[in-house]
C-alpha cells in the first residue's frame, strides 16, 4: 500500500497538505513552514518517498495508548529522513504543535495569516488503522511533494 502527502498551501508558520492511501483523499495534514536549512521542530519534511513504521518505543506512546487504547499499537513514524527523527502523524490544530510532524484534521481555517486544522481527533481515529495497513504492508512508502493550489 502506498500514501502520499500533497501540500496544498503555505501560511506564514504553516503548510497545508492532503493526505491520500491508494489514491483516495482522506484528511488534511498541517505542518510547520518549509524551510531550507532546517530549525529542529519547526520545519516541514522535505519533499521525498520515505517509508512509514510503527513505532512502539518512542515517547507519544504512553499517551497515545491511554488516549485511543482500544486501536493504538504504535505512533506512525515516517522513517528515512534527513536530519528528523520521531516524526509521527498525530493530533493537533496549529503549527505550534507540531514539532516538526504533520497533524491531521477534516478540515482548516486560515486565521492570521496561518492555517490551522480542525476535529483532529476524529481524523486520526479514521485514518489510524489505515495508516496502520500501509506500515505494515510490504510496500510501506509515503511520498511528499509540493504542489501549491492556493
Amino acid at each position: 500500500m502506498k500514501a502520499k502527502i500533497i501540500r496544498v498551501a503555505e501560511g506564514k508558520q504553516s503548510t497545508l497538505s492532503q493526505l491520500y492511501i491508494e489514491g483516495i483523499f482522506q484528511c488534511y495534514l498541517l505542518e510547520d513552514k518549509i524551510r531550507a536549512i532546517k530549525i529542529p521542530k519547526q520545519t516541514a519534511i522535505p519533499e521525498g518517498n520515505y517509508s512509514l513504521r510503527l513505532n512502539t518505543w518512542g515517547g507519544m506512546n504512553a499517551e497515545y495508548r491511554q488516549k485511543f487504547p482500544k486501536f493504538h499499537k504504535g505512533m506512525i513514524e515516517i522513517n528515512g529522513l534527513p536530519n528528523f527523527s520521531f516524526v509521527y502523524i498525530h493530533i493537533g490544530n496549529n503549527f505550534r504543535q507540531t514539532a516538526g510532524c504533520p497533524l491531521c484534521g477534516f478540515g482548516f481555517d486560515f486565521i492570521d495569516g496561518d492555517y490551522q486544522i480542525v476535529r483532529s481527533k476524529d481524523a486520526y481515529q479514521m485514518i489510524y488503522p489505515k495508516l496502520l495497513s500501509v506500515a505494515q504492508s510490504e510496500e510501506n512508502q509515503i511520498s511528499i511533494e509540493n504542489n501549491f493550489q492556493f
